[in-house]
This record gives C-alpha cells, structure tokens and sequence, in this order.
C-alpha cells in the first residue's frame, strides 16, 4: 500500500527563493529591473528617493549566483544588495527535469521517457 501510493505520488522538487533588495543610484534602477527579471525574479516594489533607486523582489536562488559581479558592471561598482532566505517553491518545469536527468546519469538510470536501449559500461 506505502509503495503503491510511492509510485502514484506527483512530486515537485522545490527550491529556496531569496527575498532581494537591491540600492543603486536611479539612473540605473532600469538595468537593474532588466538584470533581475532575466534572473526570473518576481518584483514586488520599487522606490526612488533621494536620486537612490530601491528594488524588492523575490529570485530563486540558483538564479542569483554571479549576481554582485554583473550588478557591479551595471552600475559602475555604485549599486548594493542584500539578499535573504524568504521560502520554498515548485522549481520550474524545465529545472527539475535538469535535475532528475543529471540524477539518472550518475545512477546509471535510462530516462523513462526516451526510447532505448541502456548504454552499457
């Protein structure tokens, strides 16, 4: 019965998202939007005081690895980040199936999904 169930389950491998905020001077708040969206964060505010840009948004975190290096180029080493765990989520459909195929290769596992034969050693 625990087995059967097993089988039957629809799983979801999930991943940390990290809130971000992001400070850099206004002239490059659109860069930065830009940058972020193309790292899949969802923004959830914007604010612009005082000739200094602030952006909240949410970014998984596999997506951000590289970041303070690009933000550096964006905003010629005048831009700041701070980023904290905030939860977990589903990871998209095109991540897990990166995952589980990396998986299978170390395993020695045929993907279920494509026709033939196992390789063998």
């Amino acid at each position: 019965m625990m087995r059967e169930s097993f089988e039957k389950a629809n799983w979801l491998l999930l991943e940390p998202i990290m809130k971000v905020e992001v400070t850099t001077p206004a002239e490059f708040q659109g860069n930065v939007v830009t940058s972020l969206t193309q790292r899949n964060a969802l923004i959830i505010t914007t604010d612009s005081t005082e000739g200094y840009a602030t952006v909240i948004c949410e970014a998984p975190l596999s997506d951000m690895f590289g970041y303070t290096s690009e933000l550096r180029s964006l905003t010629e080493g005048k831009g700041e980040f701070s980023m904290e765990y905030s939860r977990y989520a589903p990871t998209t459909l095109e991540a897990q199936e990166r995952v589980q195929a990396v998986w299978r290769q170390l395993h020695g596992i045929a993907d279920p999904n494509k026709k033939g034969k196992k390789k063998k050693k």
